[in-house]
């Protein structure tokens, strides 16, 4: 549940600011707001298309195949959750200006309205489609659907009331330490998809487990009980991890880690 939510609220905020951008830049333009909930529409549609999609494999493929496919879309999910982290730390002002430019033009006059649909359409489908393939990979590791409803609720709710507030000045907690908390998250849920990728990958026989049960922590926390399972949807816990998952989630910690400290020492 609490990685759903965290997932969505994350992905909702940073649609709900991107939107908020436009409107702002847009101010004044009459009928701004028809072209961009058009957009909102159309971006929620192909989201709802790429779930799909994901949906139809999913159900072709049995065996060695779903195995193969769920690492498939858990390493996907890794690394655009990556991008997230490195990407938003370093862009999010080019992409305020841009968007904000995007207004302007449609204020002057030297861009349609329609501009307002597609820039936000594209915004809000690549948001939902990311949060597609980060729902379904956590539902691959384990996660029970009725947390992970509930989850989504309260992540989306949160993060439409955060965007709205932000929007109309009434938050006054600067956005970067809302994306500061949850790239941290982030960094080791992404950590413990990659683990589990790699479970999948030695089960359909494509990796060496390196080792089965490297270590046994179930009798300090079982990995079924409440606490365990929320762990293990979160960070990765695994109880009797195989040597192959503890490669992977180190080796994505440092990674994701050197990337997103490397544009701060570059900056010093």
């Amino acid at each position: 549940m609490l990685a759903t939510a965290i997932i969505l609220f994350r992905e909702v905020l940073e649609a709900a600011l991107l939107i908020a951008i436009v409107l702002g830049a847009s101010r004044g333009i009459a009928h701004r707001g028809r072209w961009v909930s058009g957009g909102v529409g159309f971006g929620l549609l192909g989201a709802a298309g790429v779930a799909y999609l994901a949906s139809t494999a999913s159900s072709l493929l049995s065996g060695d195949g779903q195995a193969l496919l769920n690492a498939g879309i858990l390493l996907t999910a890794v690394g655009m959750l990556t991008w997230h982290n490195v990407w938003m730390a370093t862009h999010a002002r080019e992409l305020r200006a841009e968007l904000n430019a995007v207004g302007a033009e449609v204020e002057s006059g030297s861009k349609p309205l329609t501009a307002l649909l597609l820039v936000t359409a594209m915004a809000v489908m690549r948001e939902g489609s990311e949060a597609v393939l980060f729902l379904w990979a956590i539902a691959a590791g384990g996660a029970e659907s009725s947390g992970m409803g509930m989850g989504a609720l309260v992540g989306i709710a949160a993060g439409v009331l955060a965007g709205v507030l932000l929007y109309r000045g009434l938050l006054r907690i600067p956005v970067r330490h809302f994306f500061g908390v949850t790239s941290w998250l982030i960094l080791f849920l992404a950590a413990g998809l990659s683990a589990q990728a790699a479970g999948f990958l030695n089960q359909a026989g494509w990796l060496p487990a390196l080792g089965h049960g490297i270590w046994n922590t179930s009798h300090l926390l079982d990995q079924n009980s409440l606490s365990g399972q929320l762990l293990h949807v979160l960070v990765g816990y695994t109880a009797r991890p195989s040597g192959i998952q503890i490669v992977f989630y180190l080796a994505t910690l440092l990674v994701i880690l050197a990337l997103m400290y490397r544009p701060r020492r570059r900056s010093m």
